[in-house]
């Protein structure tokens, strides 16, 4: 047996060591392996190193799984059959240490599991530990494996292919994550994934052996799986008699949901229980954190309502005699999204709640906004099992789900998260199929919801195109480069096709693009797209516009009207806190009879009672209708007898937007609906602190409006990041903001780097300021400017020092001549000091700011 096969656990200094030599043959996938699983791979270490106490040999070992290998006894060749991607990330991760980590010991000790030296001695020749595909395998060593490679690699700007972009993104992630560890932490982490962390080779000395053997740890059946085990000891534990019983009720449910999805099930049954990130296997995890007590209870109070609800969720086919069809169309959109881990909650619920209809499919739209938002901020594995943990529990405690406080709510910041991620560079930020879901959705919305998709093959196409032709008719319609720049890979631009992608006829001149490429036979079977045809030319104004209105769409069906950035929360409480209580504000409508007074109190928006509202929901269907009825059956809303209700007593609602669809009987937005009585302004501008003789929102004093201005701020900041690319990684993971500055991270909580304008100047900043410790910033600062000779010569330049007394923070800064006034062709020069002075901050000061000691 062991000339044919051999298992073995083995810790990572050995599977990177003399005695392998891996090789990816062509025949594999590409890798494959994105920001997610990178970010999941280090945060998996990091959190297991950092939970396993202070002595490294006293942790115990880490498994990343196991590998299939074709490798003859004694011979150091490899061949693998599965697990490049585990080889590849953690030789991606092994490169990004050593080019944080100073210590020159460290880092040959690095190279030496990345790269095998030659000898004389021995006769070797110097080659790599792993080589990828031949397509990517020059780049790898080239980018990757090379001392100064991963430096190179995060600058680059050129297109790459697919697997290429991926080890780039990742790279990028990796040095961005890996730069806010101290050094001790940096070589604690490489010790620990080269010592404590193990996989289980299973190597064989052929192909059709090594294929066998992935096929039986990979099949359906031929191995044990722990639903199995978990059946034999549940079961076994029933008393003999009612064994059978239970025993075909298992097996119903597992022909029922087929055996993949019943293993599944079982992984979301856990964390229902669980409630946090699994730190073992499903086995052991549902074993400690489940049971069960009573296995037979188990079986028929949990087991077999959650898998029916399971079975209803996956498949979209709850039944009941109201709203059936509208909660399975939400359950649609939700089975779209890649990650699952809005199942557990849903489960929690749908068990629960099944019987009634009208909490149903609150729910049901809700957690469609709440997993759609999360996956268009692309928020984290972690960020996610703790959100939809918290959900679960609050099911289990009854809580008020409707609640702004809810964890199934939006909270006021993550609106505007989610608003300025759609407002952005879309085709650039999201992965193919990511997009792809976020537009089929916004597709089904405007057709009204009728429309079905299931299309083998849905790519997104850009309508003008990312290098359009030098003689085309796209450069007339928009000739100045940085509005090409700034559109290209925004929602106004993209279209939905049933095609492959094909960059020839990507672009065809319009009338052709629509012609031959948009549509099959005249036509589109998407809305999105339909649109783009209907225009005979794609202008500025054009592009304007269908951003506008699609954005309006996504706005009000996911309820993001009552967005507030971070620091405009912040500015808001302070205001409010300073100011009292609110004004009246009101809604009168003299074409409908209404007249409605509210205020609002402790950040509760409360409508007074004698309110008048419409009598009948006029607007389509959402969740504010089914507020609206619920008003009416506790008797918070009664007929007048003129044709409309009327509050019968001062009701609280989430936002001025959820009062004003009430009055109004459809979605509205009510920052701008409601109005203040004494002098009109609305509640927009009151919450941002408009003074109160202005009646429109302005901007500087040159009188320019603070929309125009904001969309000036987008494009500047999309132009500059685009711009530092080549030179810096800083900016690798910002997005574009409306805001007039633009801050990045610099490794250590409470100091930060940023570019800012205002109209005449542009500034360059190390912001101090550690959050709730005033004092500690200060001598932050101190430090700092102790240092100023040695910080001022590192930078190449005088900088200016500014303690800022009385207030929380304090900063180190550099002004730029110019400022967001200057002409647009101005703009590069400005971008590139900006970047310039950035950079150079950011040499001057980083690991002077990582060694502070306060």
């Amino acid at each position: 047996m062991t000339n044919t096969l051999s298992a073995k656990e083995q810790s990572l200094s050995k599977i990177f060591s003399d005695d392998y030599v891996f090789t990816i043959p062509s025949y594999q996938r590409p890798y494959s392996w994105g920001i997610e699983q990178a970010r999941e791979l280090l945060e998996d270490l990091l959190d297991y190193m950092q939970a396993g106490g202070a002595r490294l040999d006293g942790i115990a070992p880490y498994f990343l799984g196991s590998i299939v290998l074709i490798k003859r006894e004694g011979a150091s060749d490899t061949t693998v059959v599965d697990g490049q991607q585990r080889l590849t990330t953690l030789t991606l991760l092994l490169s990004a240490i050593r080019a944080n980590v100073a210590d020159t010991g460290v880092q040959a000790g690095i190279t030496k599991c990345i790269y095998e030296q030659g000898s004389v001695v021995f006769g070797t020749e110097a080659r790599y530990r792993l080589s990828l595909r031949e397509r990517d395998r020059e780049f790898f060593r080239q980018y990757v494996q090379h001392g100064d490679g991963i430096e190179k690699l995060i600058g680059l700007n050129a297109t790459l292919p697919d697997a290429q972009e991926r080890l780039r993104e990742n790279a990028r992630f990796y040095m961005d994550a890996l730069a806010r560890l101290d050094q001790q932490a940096l070589v604690r982490l490489v010790q620990f994934i080269v010592t404590r962390c193990y996989l289980v080779t299973v190597a064989t000395p052929d192909l059709d052996s090594a294929y066998r053997i992935f096929g039986v740890l990979n099949s359906r059946g031929l191995d044990l799986s722990a639903t199995d085990i978990l059946k034999a000891e549940i079961i076994g534990a029933i008393e003999p008699a009612r064994r059978g019983t239970y025993n075909t009720k298992w097996e119903d449910m597992e022909e029922d949901l087929g055996r993949d999805a019943f293993g599944d099930l079982f992984s979301h049954i856990r964390m229902v229980y669980r409630k946090a990130k699994p730190k073992g296997t499903l086995l052991k995890e549902f074993r400690d954190h489940v049971g069960p007590a009573d296995p037979a209870a188990f079986i028929d109070d949990v087991l077999q309502p959650m898998a029916q609800a399971f079975r209803e969720i996956v498949d979209a086919d709850y039944s009941s005699q109201k709203h059936a069809e509208r909660i399975n169309h939400n359950l649609r959109w939700l089975n779209r999204i890649e990650f699952k881990d809005w199942l557990p909650p849903a489960l929690a619920f749908f068990s629960r709640h099944r019987n009634r209809p009208e909490d149903m499919l609150q729910f049901f739209v809700d957690l469609e906004r709440l997993a759609y938002a999360m996956l268009i901020r692309r928020s984290g594995v972690n960020e996610r099992i703790d959100r939809f943990a918290a959900l679960t529990q609050a099911i289990e405690d009854g809580a008020d789900l409707a609640d702004p406080s809810s964890p199934l709510q939006l909270t006021r910041v993550e609106q505007h998260a989610t608003y300025a991620a759609l407002s952005g560079p879309l085709y650039e930020a999201y992965s193919s199929r990511t997009l792809a879901v976020i537009l089929l959705r916004l597709d089904g919305l405007l057709s009204g919801g009728g429309a079905t998709y299931e299309h083998d093959t849905v790519t997104v196409e850009h309508v003008l195109p990312q290098q359009p032709r030098p003689d085309s008719t796209w450069l007339q319609w928009i000739p100045a480069p940085e509005d090409r720049l700034f559109w290209v890979h925004r929602l106004g631009n993209l279209a939905l096709l049933t095609r492959k992608k094909n960059s020839a006829a990507n672009n065809y001149d319009f009338d052709r693009k629509k012609a031959a490429y948009f549509t099959k036979g005249g036509v589109s079977p998407f809305v999105l797209t339909t649109q783009v045809l209907q225009h005979s030319a794609w202008t500025l104004d054009v592009l304007e516009e269908r951003e506008k209105q699609l954005l309006d769409i996504l706005e009000t069906h996911w309820r993001l009207q009552d967005r507030q950035s971070p620091a405009s929360r912040a500015m808001d409480a302070i205001a409010k806190a300073a100011s009292g209580p609110s004004p009246l504000f009101v809604i009168d409508s003299a074409k409908h009879g209404l007249a409605a007074r509210a205020r609002e109190v402790d950040g509760a928006f409360t409508v007074l009672a004698g309110s008048a509202a419409r009598a009948n929901w006029t607007g389509p269907d959402h969740s504010y209708q089914m507020l609206r009825q619920r008003l009416i059956d506790d008797g918070s809303l009664m007929p007048d007898g003129n044709g409309n209700v009327v509050f019968s007593r001062d009701v609280t609602f989430n936002s001025p937007s959820a009062a004003s669809a009430i009055v109004f009987g459809r979605p509205d937005n009510g920052r701008l609906s409601w109005t203040t009585e004494d002098v009109g302004q609305t509640y927009a501008q009151w919450a941002e602190g408009v003074p109160a003789t202005a009646r429109a929102v302005r901007g500087d004093d040159d009188g320019a409006p603070a929309g125009h201005r904001q969309q000036l701020f987008r494009r500047f900041w999309d132009q500059l990041i685009a711009r530092a690319a080549p030179r810096t990684s800083l900016f690798a993971h910002r997005n574009t903001t409306s805001d007039h500055w633009l801050s990045v991270g610099v490794g250590r909580t409470g100091f930060s780097l940023c570019a800012s304008l205002t109209q005449s100047r542009g500034r360059a900043e190390c912001y101090i300021r550690i959050p709730g410790d005033d004092e500690r910033s200060a001598r932050a600062f101190d430090a700092l400017h102790a240092q100023r000779a040695a910080i001022e010569a590192a930078f190449g330049g005088a900088l200016d020092w500014q303690p800022l007394p009385g207030r929380a923070g304090s900063r180190v800064c550099v002004d730029v001549p110019g400022g967001w006034k200057l002409p647009e062709t101005q703009w590069p020069a400005l971008q590139d000091a900006l970047i310039d002075a950035v950079v150079r901050l950011d040499e001057a000061l980083r690991d002077r700011i990582q060694a502070l000691d306060c």
